[in-house]
């Protein structure tokens, strides 16, 4: 018999959760709060697929057999605590995907470096010859992702939304990259909440699977005792693991795994900066672990294109130069910025705070940032954290405004870095939409 699927959520995981339903021949209604895109709709009608926008109706829960929930969408709405009290089955649009494929899946999360390591760990992976698909939390859905293609391999990036209604789901490889304060807001401004939600990545795996860790965050080191996998750690010095892992020695990066061991210089890496040696490392030791050729790791490593929104150098105008870190959404990120960037900076951030603690940043702006430049309303906590750091924080009301006021005050030889440290609601419609206006901006002095 089919089941009736409720998907919550309109976005692009709802939508291709609706596209894999429909395509293994499932009952679909799509409840959306927000109003739904006129190109979602003109598929819905096409698929035959009922949904509401505006509302969450309760009714729904009468019709559905399963529900899927867009990672989006929050635990607490009324629908979702009704559908759990009835017993109705919640899962995410990932857990869904996951049990329609066979495949091999490498996940990756964490507060910071997902996207990079991701793309980093496909790119080696593809370079080595193998069929993969990069999706999750990076280009399209995991769901759609299957549909387009059933590759042999799948590399996951993956948030802690998406991983809060997995039960299923088990990767070969988990990557978690660090733990710190991020969405807070989401997790009752509980630490432990959002951590235990990230750690979830491997709590199925098995001593077949590899876990593969950042060994200085105090906050995945609680969980060791209880995960099964094949445990790798990395970080900036050696420790006694079984010898195994990544480390830092003598500006070399060091990969010691049961499979393969090798050693590369770290100016010949394509990522600087001490995070993306981190995420290097990650990458590597992940691609060893599925049997891929150190020559081919190394070759990766050295030729791999930078992120966009990511440290991406724009322009370099009068003798100024121009960073796009718009994905920097947390203090975490900033701080690898800030430390990134060896000449004075001029840092533009600012947004919808999610919970910042802004004290792990003193000492680098003390040391680093010439003047502040806030973009948006809600910068009373920047003023108030680093007020005494700086000789000006100047407030500006859009992106044009910001790029302006930041080149009229930078001398040749400048940085004006744009690093958020907060999520981009308030003035863009996300991450991409504030680097790409931060972009145009720059371009066009």
């Amino acid at each position: 018999m089919n089941k009736n699927v409720l998907i919550i959520g309109a976005g692009l995981s709802g939508l291709g959760a609706v596209k894999l339903a429909k395509h293994i021949n499932y009952n679909v209604r799509v409840s959306s709060k927000d109003a739904i895109g006129s190109v979602h709709k003109d598929l819905f009608f096409d698929l035959g697929v009922q949904f509401e926008e505006g509302q969450h109706s309760i009714s729904n829960l009468d019709w559905a057999n399963i529900i899927i929930k867009s990672p989006g969408v929050p635990q607490d709405i009324p629908l979702i605590q009704k559908a759990r009290s009835i017993g109705i089955p919640i899962i995410s649009e990932i857990e869904f995907a996951y049990r329609n494929t066979n495949a091999n899946i490498i996940a990756i999360t964490g507060t910071n470096g997902k996207t990079t390591t991701s793309q980093l760990v496909y790119h080696i992976l593809k370079n080595a010859g193998l069929d993969v698909s990069l999706a999750g939390n990076i280009g399209i859905s995991f769901s759609e992702s299957i549909i387009k293609k059933q590759s042999d391999y799948y590399v996951l990036e993956l948030s802690s939304f998406q991983l809060e209604d997995i039960i299923d789901f088990k990767p070969k490889v988990s990557i978690v990259l660090n733990l710190q304060k991020d969405h807070l807001n989401r997790y009752q401004n509980n630490l432990h909440n959002y951590i235990k939600t990230k750690m979830k990545i491997q709590m199925n795996q098995d001593c077949t699977d590899t876990f593969i860790y950042f060994h200085d965050d105090e906050n995945i080191q609680h969980y060791l005792s209880s995960i099964k996998a094949q445990k790798y750690s990395f970080g900036e010095h050696y420790i006694d693991s079984g010898n195994y892992g990544g480390w830092l020695k003598n500006k070399k990066i060091i990969i010691n795994t049961l499979k393969t061991n090798f050693t590369m210089t770290i100016h010949n890496l394509a990522l600087q900066g001490t995070h993306n040696f981190y995420n290097s490392m990650a990458a590597s030791i992940a691609a060893t672990s599925i049997g891929i050729k150190k020559e081919i790791i190394k070759k990766s490593l050295s030729n791999f294109k930078g992120i966009e929104h990511r440290l991406e150098f724009v322009a370099k105008i009068s003798g100024t130069n121009f960073i796009n870190d718009s994905k920097a959404t947390n203090c975490n990120a900033v701080y690898y910025a800030l430390e990134t960037v060896s000449s004075p900076i001029i840092w533009v951030c600012g947004g919808v705070d999610k919970g910042n603690d802004y004290s792990v940043l003193e000492h680098l702006v003390n040391t680093k940032v010439k003047s502040i430049v806030t973009l948006g309303a809600n910068d009373k906590k920047i003023k108030h954290n680093f007020q005494k750091c700086v000789d000006g924080i100047i407030n500006t009301s859009s992106m044009k405004e910001a790029v302006t006021k930041s080149f009229s005050i930078a001398e040749p030889g400048d940085t004006i870095l744009l690093s958020p440290a907060c999520a981009s609601f308030d003035l863009f419609k996300d991450y991409e939409d504030r680097g790409r206006a931060f972009k145009d901006c720059v371009l066009s002095i």
